[in-house]
Formats: C-alpha cells, sequence, structure tokens
C-alpha cells in the first residue's frame, strides 16, 4: 500500500462535478445505511433500527446488562432496554421499552454487581452524577434509583461520561471531562501538587473555559457503593470512554481542541496509555504542556482532528484474534470507527491505527461487545442528530490477518511498573530506595511511575539524595520532583544543581528535561534572582539555537520568562525562517513580552511577520490568538518606536495562500516521477542534507497538514511512521500524482442536494438535521451548512484534496532531500533526532 498525502492550501470551496447516480431520497428517520459505510474486509455491518428521534431521542451511550440485552441512553432524555433481533431482522419501535424511571440524559452506563450504574451530564433527574439503578423486587423491571456521588453542575459536553468496571471485579473507574472538577475523594494515585506550570502568561483566544485551572480531566476509582473514591488520572481534555485490556492496563481517547488546529499548542486526538498517577498536561488556552514534559505523558498514538466518544476492546467477539484484542475508538465528528491494534513497548505500549468502519456522516457514539453472540455493536447519535443502532459479525472465514508480536520484554516491564505503583497511595518506608534506581530506566513509563512514587514519600527522605545525584536522567526527574514539593528556601540549591549540568554533553530529550526542570525551580520555587537569571542565560546562550524545533521551542520560552536580551535576534531569525506557522507561532509568542534586546531592524522583521501570518489558517481560535500576541507585543514596544513602524505594524495583509516562508519562492520545474529515475533508489542514502529536508518540508507546505516528528498539522496523515515502511519510489509518487491512490481515511466526499448543487468536503459536524461540512482542512473553522433531508447522495470525490504541484519550487536536490527527511526517523546518523 502505498502512503497517502493531503495538502490544503486554500478553501476549496462548493466544488461542482458531474453527477453521480443517486437513489430515492430515505425517509427522514433513516440512519446512515449500511451500503454507504465503508468496512474493513471479512465484516459484515447490519444496521438494526432508526432511532425515531421524536419519541425515542438520540442515543448517546450503550451496555449490555445479564441478560443479553441492551440498555441505550438518549441524551437529553430516557433509558430504553431492548434485546437485539436475530440475523437479517430489524427492530420495531414497540420492541424498544422504555425505563420508566426518574433517570436519563446518560453519557455512561454499565451493569455489574446487579445494578445498572448510570452517569448522568445534566441538569435533571437530580442533576450530575453517578447513579445506581436496581430492580429490588425481582420482577425483571427497575424500580430504585440511588445517588452514589454528586458532580459539580457546571457541565456541558465536557462533564461526567462513562463508567467501567475495574479488573479486579470489584471496582468501579468514572471519566469525567475537564468542564467536571474533581470530586471529593479520599485518596490521589497523582501527587496532589497541583499547578498550572506554564513560565509565560497564557493566551486565550475566544475564551472557552477561560479561568479553569488544573486539575481537569481525570479518572477515578470507585467501589460498588461509590463510598471510597481514589484519583488515578487528571490532565485530559476531555476522554468520554475508557477500557482495561487482557493484562489489566487501562486505556482513553482523549479529544483535542479543534479551535487550536495550526498553533503550537494544538493536541490531536490521541490514544493514552493510562498509567497511575499520570498527569496528561491538559491546560486551558496556550498553555497546554507538550507530550515531551518529563512530568506528563505521551501518547499510545496520536489520531488526528475528531470527536472521541465511546470506546471498547474486542474481547468476547466472534472476530479473529488481531481484532480481538484491538481497542476500538469511536470518532464522532468524522464518522470512524478505528481499530486500533496495541504493541507492548516496554512497560507501556505504541499502537497502528486500523480505519475498521467509516461513513459519512456518522455520528459514532459507543461501541460494546455482546458476548452472547460475539457481535460487535455501535450506536450513533448524539446533539439531537439521527440515531441508529448497528451490528457488526465477522463472515470472513479463516482469513484473519497478521497478529501483534508481543515484546518478550514487556511483561517483565510492566511487571516492575506495577511495583513502582504499589507506592502511589500512601507512605512507604521503601519506596525511596526501590524507586529511585529507576530513575534513570531508559523506559519512559518506569521512570514515570519511579518519580511518582518518590514524590509520594516525604521531601525529608530525599532531598539531599535528589541534590547529590550525579546521573542526568535520574537528576533531573529527582529535582522536577523536588521542585513540585520542597519548600522556597530550597531554591538557590535546586538551582546551582541545575546549573552544573552542560547541555552540550547531554542528547536531546536530556536537554529538554533539563530545561522543565530548570522552569520549574522557578515556578515552584521562586523567581530568578538577577544573577540566577545570567547564570542560566550563559548555560544556554551558546547552545542556542540548537538542533531541533522542540528544544528551540523551549529555550525561547525560558529566555522569554527570564527577559534575555541576547536571545532576541537569535529568536527573531528562528522566526522568519522557521518552516512552519506552528513553531513560527511559538516564537512569535514568547517574544512577545520582551522588553529589551530589540533594535528598529528586529522589530520591523518581528512586526512583518504578524503580515504574514494573516494568510495561515488554523481553527476557531486562530486569527484572535494571533491577535492576541500581537495586542501583547504592541504594549511591549515604546511608544517612540510605534510610531516609527507604523507603516509595518498597520499594514493591510494580502490574503492569498499561506507562505510560511519570508524567502520568496519561484518555479524551478513540473516535475514528474520519470524524472528522478536515476537517482531514486541510489540518491538517499547518506550526504543528504535533512536540514534542507525539513525546510523544503515547510516550502511545499507540508507542515500545513501533515505532522513528522511532533511537529506540524494534524489534517493529513502523520508521517512520523513512513521510515521503514514505504520506498522512496512510492512516497514521491504519492507526491506528484495524489490523485492517483487517495485513501478512504482522509479522501473528500461529495455531497449533492436535491437541486443538483455540490458541495466537496468532509463532515466536521452535526446539531440536530444541519450537517456541517468542511471544505478546507487547513481552516476547520470553516464550513458549508447542508440540510440533511436536502441531501440526495453523498459519494466519494475522485479527486484528491491534495493538490499536485507541491514539488515545482523545488531542486531536485531538495526534492532528495525532502524525502530523505522524512525517511530519516531512527537514522543513528541524524543529529536532527538525537
Amino acid at each position: 500500500m502505498k502512503p497517502v498525502f493531503l495538502f490544503c492550501l486554500a478553501a476549496l470551496g462548493a466544488l461542482h462535478i458531474p453527477l453521480v447516480s443517486a437513489e430515492e431520497n430515505a425517509p427522514m428517520f433513516q440512519a446512515t445505511p449500511v451500503d454507504k459505510l465503508r468496512v474493513a474486509k471479512g465484516f459484515q455491518v447490519e444496521l438494526l433500527y432508526s432511532v425515531p428521534k421524536d419519541k425515542q431521542g438520540s442515543w448517546v451511550a450503550m451496555c449490555v446488562d445479564n441478560k443479553g440485552r441492551l440498555i441505550v441512553s438518549d441524551q437529553y432524555g430516557a433509558l430504553y432496554r431492548l434485546t437485539p433481533p436475530p440475523a437479517g431482522a430489524m427492530l420495531k419501535s414497540e420492541d424498544v421499552e422504555k425505563i420508566d424511571l426518574d433517570i436519563g440524559g446518560s453519557q455512561g452506563m454499565l451493569y455489574a454487581f446487579d445494578s445498572l450504574y448510570v452517569v448522568t451530564n445534566t441538569k435533571e433527574h437530580g442533576g450530575r452524577g453517578l447513579y445506581r439503578v436496581r430492580d429490588t423486587d425481582g420482577d425483571d423491571t427497575f424500580d430504585k434509583v440511588e445517588q452514589l456521588k454528586k458532580f459539580e453542575e457546571q457541565g456541558g459536553e465536557h462533564g461526567p461520561h462513562a463508567i467501567i468496571a475495574g479488573p479486579d471485579g470489584k471496582s468501579l473507574y468514572v471519566i469525567c471531562g475537564n468542564q467536571t472538577a474533581l470530586p471529593e475523594y479520599n485518596a490521589s494515585r497523582v501527587p496532589e501538587s497541583w499547578g498550572e506550570d506554564n513560565l509565560l502568561p497564557r493566551i486565550y483566544g475566544r475564551g472557552f473555559m477561560k479561568g479553569i485551572m488544573a486539575p481537569r480531566g481525570w479518572i477515578a476509582k470507585t467501589d460498588p457503593d461509590g463510598k471510597n473514591w481514589e484519583i488515578q488520572a487528571t490532565g485530559f481534555r476531555n476522554e468520554y470512554d475508557a477500557a482495561f485490556n487482557e493484562d489489566g492496563e487501562l486505556f482513553s481517547y482523549d479529544a483535542d481542541m479543534e479551535w487550536d488546529v495550526g498553533q503550537p499548542w494544538y493536541r490531536p486526538t490521541r490514544v493514552c496509555h493510562v498509567i497511575s498517577g499520570v498527569e496528561f498536561g491538559w491546560r486551558n488556552g496556550s498553555a497546554k504542556w507538550p507530550e515531551y514534559y518529563l512530568d506528563s505523558f505521551g501518547p499510545v498514538v496520536n489520531v488526528g482532528p475528531g470527536s472521541p466518544t465511546g470506546v471498547g476492546f474486542g474481547y468476547g467477539t466472534k472476530f479473529p484474534e488481531r481484532y480481538q484484542k484491538s481497542l476500538f475508538i469511536c470518532d464522532w465528528s468524522y464518522g470512524k470507527l478505528y481499530a486500533v491494534h496495541l504493541k507492548a513497548k516496554g512497560a507501556s505500549y505504541e499502537a497502528d491505527l486500523e480505519e475498521f468502519i467509516a461513513g459519512q456522516p456518522l455520528p459514532l457514539t459507543d461501541v460494546v461487545v455482546r458476548p452472547q453472540d460475539g457481535a460487535l455493536y455501535f450506536t450513533i447519535g448524539g446533539r439531537r442528530v439521527q440515531a441508529g443502532l448497528y451490528r457488526v459479525t465477522w463472515v470472513g472465514g479463516s482469513e484473519a490477518g497478521p497478529l501483534v508480536a508481543e515484546d518478550p520484554s514487556a511483561a517483565s516491564a510492566r511487571a516492575l511498573r506495577h511495583e513502582l505503583e504499589a507506592f502511589h497511595v500512601g507512605r512507604n518506608p521503601s519506596a525511596v530506595s526501590k524507586s529511585w534506581p529507576h530513575l534513570s530506566s531508559a523506559d519512559r513509563a518506569i521512570r514515570y511511575a519511579a518519580r511518582v512514587a518518590i514524590e509520594h514519600q516525604p521531601v525529608t527522605e530525599w532531598k539531599q539524595r535528589a541534590l547529590e545525584e550525579k546521573d542526568p536522567q535520574a537528576a533531573f526527574a529527582a529535582l522536577t520532583a523536588l521542585a513540585r514539593h520542597a519548600d522556597h528556601a530550597s531554591q538557590a540549591v535546586v538551582v546551582d544543581r541545575l546549573l552544573s549540568f552542560d547541555p552540550g554533553l547531554l542528547p536531546r530529550l536530556q536537554r529538554l528535561d533539563l530545561l522543565r526542570a530548570t522552569g520549574l525551580a522557578f515556578l515552584r520555587l521562586g523567581d530568578p534572582t538577577p544573577e540566577q537569571k545570567q547564570a542560566v542565560a550563559a548555560q544556554w546562550l551558546k547552545f542556542y539555537p540548537a538542533p531541533s524545533a522542540e528544544e528551540n521551542i523551549e529555550l525561547s520560552r525560558l529566555f522569554g520568562y527570564l527577559g534575555t536580551p541576547e536571545s532576541v535576534a537569535k529568536t527573531v531569525g528562528m522566526l522568519v525562517n522557521a518552516p512552519s506557522q506552528e513553531e513560527q507561532i511559538a516564537y512569535a509568542l514568547h517574544l512577545r513580552l520582551m522588553k529589551e534586546g530589540w533594535t528598529r531592524e528586529l522589530r520591523t522583521l518581528y512586526f512583518e511577520w504578524f503580515t504574514r501570518a494573516a494568510a495561515y489558517k488554523g481553527g476557531a481560535n486562530f486569527a484572535q490568538m494571533i491577535g492576541e500576541i500581537k495586542t501583547d507585543a504592541l504594549a511591549s514596544t515604546p511608544e517612540e518606536e510605534k510610531k516609527a513602524l507604523a507603516g509595518v505594524i498597520n499594514a493591510v495583509p494580502k490574503m492569498d495562500a499561506p507562505q510560511f516562508s519570508a524567502e520568496p519562492r519561484s518555479f524551478v520545474k513540473a516535475w514528474v516521477l520519470k524524472d528522478f529515475d536515476d537517482v531514486i533508489n541510489v540518491g538517499l542514502e547518506g550526504g543528504r542534507n535533512y536540514a534542507n529536508g525539513r525546510k523544503m518540508f515547510g516550502a511545499g507546505m507540508c507542515f500545513g497538514c501533515h505532522r513528522f516528528q511532533l511537529e506540524g498539522g494534524a489534517i493529513g496523515p502523520d508521517l512520523t511512521s513512513v521510515a521503514g515502511k514505504f520506498s522512496p519510489h512510492d512516497l514521491l509518487e504519492s507526491i506528484i500524482d495524489p490523485s492517483k491512490e487517495i485513501s478512504d481515511q482522509y479522501g473528500a466526499m461529495v455531497f449533492t442536494r436535491n437541486d443538483g448543487t455540490q458541495v466537496v468536503g468532509r463532515v466536521m459536524n452535526m446539531n440536530g438535521d444541519s450537517v456541517q461540512v468542511n471544505t478546507d482542512m487547513l481552516a476547520p473553522g470553516d464550513t458549508v451548512s447542508i440540510d440533511r433531508k436536502d441531501i440526495k447522495d453523498i459519494s466519494p470525490s475522485t479527486v484528491s484534496m491534495m493538490p499536485p504541484g507541491m514539488l515545482y519550487t523545488m531542486t531536485k536536490d531538495d526534492v532528495l532531500d525532502l524525502l530523505a527527511y522524512l525517511l530519516s526517523k531512527g537514522n543513528p546518523d541524524d543529529p536532527m533526532f538525537k
């Protein structure tokens, strides 16, 4: 299979192409027909029920009871119970039984311990909380509702969500998004040292949830009676559901902030391994933590833009073993049910994504396995859109597909992590001595577990050891822990110890850890003295610019906090030359409060950048965020300078296609594949210029849609994994001729209205009968609204949203450098990734 690229330079608009054949309009209450779905080979999907939304609402949650019946919930209304029909049959409305109790508005349900547990996200029915519903007289009718836990009344769609059974058979886990504060709890595996931990003031843009501070987005463990609560994890944005695998490891699917697309703090939707005591670093506005921070934990896999809803493993299905072990995750907005094929990697996991079922519109809300028939069931609905119930079965015979190979050392690595996690609640006199050696582990999950174990112990037991630790990896973890828990009197000794390390002797990830530990020392233990500012600046200026974008972003943040004048010229130089808009915005953000170090020429370059950035595109927050950066920058500029630069500051931008480079580029050649026949198989071995390849990734607008090595957009496929999977020839062919093979996962759809007009794009949102179609994937806030009743046909587009000609301003060597850069992951000779 060839890699498929997606580039989006400008709004495609409502494209008019020849009509495709169309069927008669389906009834208004018809859920998406199965013949409009893309289904993985060997599987069959049945539409069992199109929900009459005027009577039974729009379904968002589902569980299986002890008799194999499905219990479902309308987002804004009642609960219902039904028995799935046999193969080939469909449900009728009279087959769906309403649960006639004062309970509803649920976004998560579980049948366990002879009870129906219901998490409500509504002000009605007693308010937001965890409820237990029971049949007390054995007549197979629920007759009692009991509130076990009340959650705060601030809610919305980021409020209380799912509930799942613990792997021990004795516990429950409750999942809540970031509009719900932590409940009253008895213990926390996450160290209770809450903080925003950002060196510079954030910007908010449109201000969604402005003022809401961490800890938010949490998972908690409780008992069947809801009496004792233990916080397991925090720092999610809006994780809707979670599931345990057969090893007892917990996974969730967290939401992005789609308004942040195109900005450096954007985090794609992602599958997270929820290890004990983890903090995933959600913060409001521009303050979100990058995934490489040592006091956070990265994702198993980044998925991309979307709207995560229900998740569940395939255990209990009659699927091939590969799919029984898969984590199925629902994306509501893009209509995709993914199979996540997890692979153990040390004490944690990595994963491959497979588009299992997809359709437009297909607003997936939940997924469950019914052990009684070995089938997978999923629902669509939410926000009052048309709901439906579907069943998935395997019909592919013995054809099973490859199994995921298990890392032979993974079981022992997980066992070690679990030993360390046993110290995450309460104090233990042996915790420090047993955990300390693992602060230097090469396994990030083990390092994380060791640090959290130490943070749960009294600081007096390990402070001196932290200050005397010689191994850099262990020292940075220990000093981070000390910064988070020591008193202000420790500031000087912690900073002095951090200053003793030479960044030039450290690998890239340890340099990032040192930068993070230094920032936390000032944030938690006290502002730097003038002497400390000078010392830290001297420690890092000789290393600035650094080899990687991540380091330069963190260094510009640190220098912006310290007010280091000598850094300004270097940061402006990177602002002008960085190949991606995300990297440029980070430098602009960190420069905005600098008062010293400017010259007239540097300020001219800085404010000229805002004129160029006006043509950049992103989510709904984008223009406001850029405007806030400029407003702060102007407030930091003396009045006489503003007068002198008035022409630059007030320049009217040209709203053409975005140009990420200040360097003008001209046409070189309309390259075709045969132009590279002489070098494509021999021209990438050694001697290629990876830095120029990264520059070409920006010049060709690749960063606008694609993510590579933790930077760039997330609209098209993440290209980090192309190394080892695709040949240079196939990579090049996909760029030169993007429409030759279009990925179902990233292709556009043609929406034909009843009057024959057409809109080309992808479904981004829905509400009632309104379907919001995005026609420019680089500007996800730009949508065309179509009434669902006015859609005559929906068909795949035969034209890639990635236009040809992206290489036309590059020389032949530029193209080869670009390919080498994309294939360079894991290259031990490549300094960019060390």
